[in-house]
Protein backbone atom coordinates (compact mmCIF):
# COMPACT_ATOMS: atom_id res chain seq x y z
CA UNK A 1 0.00 0.00 0.00
CA UNK A 2 1.06 3.86 -0.75
CA UNK A 3 0.75 6.56 1.59
CA UNK A 4 1.24 9.85 2.23
CA UNK A 5 1.22 11.10 5.56
CA UNK A 6 1.77 15.29 6.24
CA UNK A 7 3.80 16.20 8.97
CA UNK A 8 2.53 20.20 10.50
CA UNK A 9 5.02 22.69 11.87
CA UNK A 10 6.36 21.52 15.33
CA UNK A 11 5.96 18.07 14.73
CA UNK A 12 8.62 15.36 14.93
CA UNK A 13 10.56 15.29 11.53
CA UNK A 14 13.14 13.05 11.76
CA UNK A 15 11.64 10.50 9.24
CA UNK A 16 11.81 13.36 6.74
CA UNK A 17 14.40 14.81 7.56
CA UNK A 18 16.61 11.37 7.61
CA UNK A 19 15.37 10.91 3.82
CA UNK A 20 16.47 14.13 3.14
CA UNK A 21 19.93 13.72 4.61
CA UNK A 22 20.39 10.02 2.83
CA UNK A 23 19.38 11.62 -0.81
CA UNK A 24 20.63 14.98 -0.73
CA UNK A 25 23.04 15.11 2.56
CA UNK A 26 21.13 18.12 3.84
CA UNK A 27 19.66 18.43 7.44
CA UNK A 28 17.56 20.60 9.63
CA UNK A 29 17.80 24.22 8.61
CA UNK A 30 15.54 27.55 9.57
CA UNK A 31 12.74 26.78 7.00
CA UNK A 32 11.52 23.42 8.29
CA UNK A 33 10.13 25.28 11.42
CA UNK A 34 7.76 27.34 9.11
CA UNK A 35 7.51 24.19 6.39
CA UNK A 36 4.68 21.34 6.85
CA UNK A 37 6.87 18.23 5.20
CA UNK A 38 5.14 15.32 3.21
CA UNK A 39 6.28 11.85 3.75
CA UNK A 40 5.25 8.73 1.02
CA UNK A 41 5.65 5.49 2.69
CA UNK A 42 5.29 2.20 0.46
CA UNK A 43 4.28 -0.93 2.57
CA UNK A 44 4.67 0.96 5.73
CA UNK A 45 8.37 2.08 4.87
CA UNK A 46 9.31 5.45 4.00
CA UNK A 47 10.39 6.12 0.74
CA UNK A 48 10.00 9.87 -0.30
CA UNK A 49 9.34 13.30 1.17
CA UNK A 50 9.32 16.94 0.53
CA UNK A 51 7.92 20.20 2.18
CA UNK A 52 6.05 23.27 1.35
CA UNK A 53 5.91 27.05 3.13
CA UNK A 54 4.44 30.25 2.62
CA UNK A 55 6.82 33.32 2.80
CA UNK A 56 6.61 36.71 1.20
CA UNK A 57 2.64 36.31 -0.05
CA UNK A 58 3.26 32.86 -2.19
CA UNK A 59 3.86 29.04 -1.11
CA UNK A 60 7.37 27.64 -2.07
CA UNK A 61 8.00 23.80 -2.48
CA UNK A 62 11.51 22.16 -1.98
CA UNK A 63 13.69 19.54 -1.16
CA UNK A 64 11.59 16.57 -2.67
CA UNK A 65 13.89 13.53 -2.69
CA UNK A 66 12.80 10.02 -3.15
CA UNK A 67 15.39 7.39 -2.03
CA UNK A 68 17.52 5.99 -4.89
CA UNK A 69 16.26 2.07 -4.25
CA UNK A 70 12.43 3.71 -4.65
CA UNK A 71 12.69 6.29 -7.97
CA UNK A 72 11.26 5.27 -11.01
CA UNK A 73 7.78 3.98 -9.24
CA UNK A 74 6.36 7.51 -9.40
CA UNK A 75 6.79 8.57 -5.77
CA UNK A 76 7.88 11.88 -6.77
CA UNK A 77 4.53 12.36 -9.08
CA UNK A 78 2.75 11.85 -5.36
CA UNK A 79 5.16 14.30 -3.70
CA UNK A 80 4.41 17.09 -6.60
CA UNK A 81 0.32 16.12 -6.58
CA UNK A 82 0.47 15.97 -2.48
CA UNK A 83 2.26 19.37 -2.13
CA UNK A 84 0.27 20.95 -5.06
CA UNK A 85 -3.07 20.07 -3.90
CA UNK A 86 -2.30 21.31 -0.30
CA UNK A 87 -1.06 24.55 -1.88
CA UNK A 88 -4.47 24.59 -4.01
CA UNK A 89 -6.91 23.99 -0.69
CA UNK A 90 -5.27 26.98 0.84
CA UNK A 91 -5.84 29.12 -1.91
CA UNK A 92 -2.31 29.36 -3.71
CA UNK A 93 -1.90 32.12 -6.08
CA UNK A 94 1.22 30.36 -6.92
CA UNK A 95 3.59 27.78 -6.21
CA UNK A 96 7.53 28.08 -6.72
CA UNK A 97 10.45 26.22 -6.35
CA UNK A 98 14.25 26.10 -6.59
CA UNK A 99 15.41 22.80 -8.79
CA UNK A 100 18.69 21.51 -10.00
CA UNK A 101 18.74 22.10 -13.89
CA UNK A 102 18.55 18.94 -14.48
CA UNK A 103 14.94 18.33 -13.10
CA UNK A 104 13.68 20.96 -15.09
CA UNK A 105 12.05 19.06 -17.64
CA UNK A 106 10.00 16.95 -14.47
CA UNK A 107 8.66 19.95 -13.10
CA UNK A 108 7.78 20.84 -16.48
CA UNK A 109 5.24 18.35 -16.91
CA UNK A 110 3.11 19.78 -14.35
CA UNK A 111 3.18 23.46 -15.59
CA UNK A 112 6.22 25.30 -13.40
CA UNK A 113 7.79 27.60 -15.78
CA UNK A 114 11.71 29.08 -15.22
CA UNK A 115 11.79 32.22 -13.89
CA UNK A 116 14.73 34.60 -14.72
CA UNK A 117 17.34 35.59 -12.44
CA UNK A 118 19.97 33.93 -10.24
CA UNK A 119 18.44 31.46 -7.37
CA UNK A 120 19.71 32.31 -3.95
CA UNK A 121 21.38 28.50 -4.61
CA UNK A 122 23.30 29.87 -7.45
CA UNK A 123 25.32 26.96 -9.67
CA UNK A 124 23.09 25.13 -11.51
CA UNK A 125 19.91 25.77 -9.98
CA UNK A 126 16.58 27.19 -11.75
CA UNK A 127 14.05 29.22 -10.03
CA UNK A 128 10.22 27.73 -11.45
CA UNK A 129 6.93 29.03 -10.89
CA UNK A 130 3.55 27.59 -11.52
CA UNK A 131 0.06 29.90 -11.35
CA UNK A 132 -3.05 28.45 -9.71
CA UNK A 133 -5.16 28.73 -12.43
CA UNK A 134 -2.54 25.95 -14.36
CA UNK A 135 -2.70 23.35 -11.05
CA UNK A 136 -5.32 21.85 -11.47
CA UNK A 137 -5.53 21.62 -15.11
CA UNK A 138 -1.83 20.41 -15.44
CA UNK A 139 -2.54 17.43 -12.99
CA UNK A 140 -6.19 16.27 -14.55
CA UNK A 141 -4.04 16.04 -18.03
CA UNK A 142 -1.04 14.20 -16.34
CA UNK A 143 -1.55 10.16 -16.56
CA UNK A 144 -0.83 8.64 -12.65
Amino acid sequence: MIEGKWFAQGSDISVPLSIRMAVMGKGRDALDDMAQQVLVYREGTPVGTARLWWSEGEFHMGDLCVLPEARGQEYGDLLVRLLLYKAVTHNAGSVTLVCPRTTVPFFTRYGFKEQSGETPFGGDTVAMRLLAGDICLRCQHHGA
